[in-house]
């Protein structure tokens, strides 16, 4: 089975990334395939809504999203995580989560995958929750299985991510339990 990693931060080697790859460990060391999209390496344009997507079955904008498609179709499992931008996620991931509406419109390409999501802030309470609550409403119009860490909504981290222990211990639990929810639906 496999689990894609898209860390939203438009930085490189930042608290996302650096999460990503914590997660996608966890899920390597429990026999998954991982991949990561880091959308730092990557040129994604906003949705224009011209409509293309429904009647040529294909996005009019030519840029890397293109490329990303196939990954997320590949995917049982897609784990999100974005740095807090104004108490909800990066334009960068905004326009990645737009730009699947074309996989929506082409039977729900992406019902059915396990999804989790982290978030990391500048301050405790600085509006994680929100940013993962963001996350998760793409992945429910998606009409994903949305997983988080047992006790709350996913992945929680205070930034600098690698100083957060308690924040670390959340993106665990919310991986092992996406690990969990996939075995258990592939059985």
């Amino acid at each position: 089975m496999k689990i894609i990693g898209i860390s939203g931060s438009p930085r490189t080697n930042g608290n996302s990334e650096k999460l990503i790859d914590t997660a996608l460990d966890i899920a390597e060391n429990r026999d998954f395939d991982a991949d990561r999209i880091l959308l730092s390496k990557y040129s994604v344009a906003p949705c224009t809504a011209c409509g293309r997507c429904s009647d040529a079955k294909e996005c009019a904008i030519k840029d890397d999203m293109t490329n990303l498609y196939p990954l997320l179709e590949s995917a049982d499992g897609i784990i999100v995580a974005s740095p807090v931008y104004f108490g909800c996620v990066t334009a960068q991931l905004k326009a990645l989560f737009d730009r699947t509406l074309m996989l929506r419109r082409q039977g729900f390409l992406l019902s059915g995958k396990v999804g989790a999501a982290i978030a990391v802030g500048g301050s405790r309470n600085g509006g994680q929750e929100k940013t993962v609550q963001a996350i998760h409403d793409w992945m429910h119009i998606h009409g994903m299985i949305v997983v988080g860490d047992n006790s709350h909504f996913g992945g929680i981290v205070h930034a600098p991510a690698e100083s957060d222990e308690t924040g670390i211990e959340t993106v665990k639990a919310t991986i092992g339990k996406m690990c969990d929810v996939l075995r258990m639906l592939k059985r």
